[in-house]
């Protein structure tokens, strides 16, 4: 009997649909606001770190980052908590995604649209029971005037509920499949057993299918969550602190983002090697380096 892992942790999110394009295709398909001239056919996948043009500028890093046939740019990513500098980071991130389509000799109207897509596993909008969140830049006078190249879509998956949205099937078996799928669970509902991408996207996402070392760093993302839970609770987080401040001030220097560093640090104090440190955050092997030597871990 199978026992699944969540897939909204990030190893088995970026497993799913960072390695498999039929499976992401079909997902970006159901979940975002395409017309049907602009459905996905073919999608290339796209560097997740997006660095800067200028030296000493901010970079970032996505989840999963493609293109689709025609030129547009999706950028997918799972959230585990909110925060109101989130939105910015969205914005940020889909507005460097935009600007970067061209070369400085190139003309405007080879830019195509970069869409923005946002899984959050908190709540961000309290005021309405709206889950499905689609922002665009339109007229306010006029919403029916756009203006094309940024879209952004944010779904709240714990407001999410299937029999809400029953026009839009193959979205809701989605949805359905990254709320409710987990370690809880040995056999897959019969609506999503049902469906063939569905059915595949759950088998990459069985216990069996990692190494020991990809299921360590798969309890290690789950252990940053807690612990980044606490802090967010008003509690001290105990023994990662020292570690934390100094990696983090590494980190800073460098345009390493927090959240990486957190997970690599507590990675490292794990004795994970350096190889699956750099697989779970998404660091090279010398920004891994770097905190083992300046932190003082030893490696494994």
């Amino acid at each position: 009997m199978a026992r699944y892992l969540d897939p909204k942790n990030d190893l088995t999110f970026k497993r799913v649909f960072g390695e498999h394009p039929d499976l992401l295709i079909d997902f970006l398909n159901a979940v975002m606001p395409l017309s049907p001239d602009r459905l996905i056919k073919e999608i290339e996948y796209l560097s997740a770190e997006q660095t800067p043009d200028i030296l000493g500028k901010k970079n970032s890093v996505v989840d999963v980052k493609c293109k689709d046939k025609n030129g547009s740019v999706f950028i997918i990513e799972m959230q585990m908590f909110w925060t109101d500098d989130f939105m910015n980071r969205i914005v940020f991130n889909a507005s460097k995604a935009y600007v970067r389509q061209l070369n400085k000799s190139e003309s405007y109207h080879l830019l195509q649209p970069v869409y923005a897509l946002a899984i959050l596993n908190e709540n961000f909008d309290r005021k309405t029971e709206q889950f499905y969140h689609h922002y665009g830049i339109v007229n306010r006078e006029n919403t029916d005037e756009v203006i094309k190249g940024l879209e952004f879509v944010l779904v709240e998956l714990k407001k999410f509920k299937s029999e809400k949205w029953s026009e839009r099937k193959l979205a809701a078996l989605w949805l359905q499949f990254l709320r409710d799928v987990g370690e809880g669970m040995t056999e897959l509902p019969p609506e999503l057993a049902a469906n063939e991408q569905i059915r595949q996207a759950a088998g990459l996402c069985e216990e069996g299918a990692f190494t020991p070392g990809e299921l360590e760093a798969y309890d290690v993302y789950w252990d940053w969550v807690r612990t980044e839970k606490t802090i967010r609770e008003g509690s001290e987080a105990k023994g990662l602190a020292e570690g934390l401040a100094e990696g983090e001030a590494i980190g800073l220097a460098k345009g390493i983002e927090k959240e990486k560093i957190t997970i690599a640090l507590k990675a490292l104090e794990m004795r994970m090697s350096v190889e699956d440190v750099c697989k779970l955050t998404g660091l090279n092997q010398e920004d891994v380096l770097h905190l083992v030597n300046n932190g003082h871990i030893p490696l494994p």
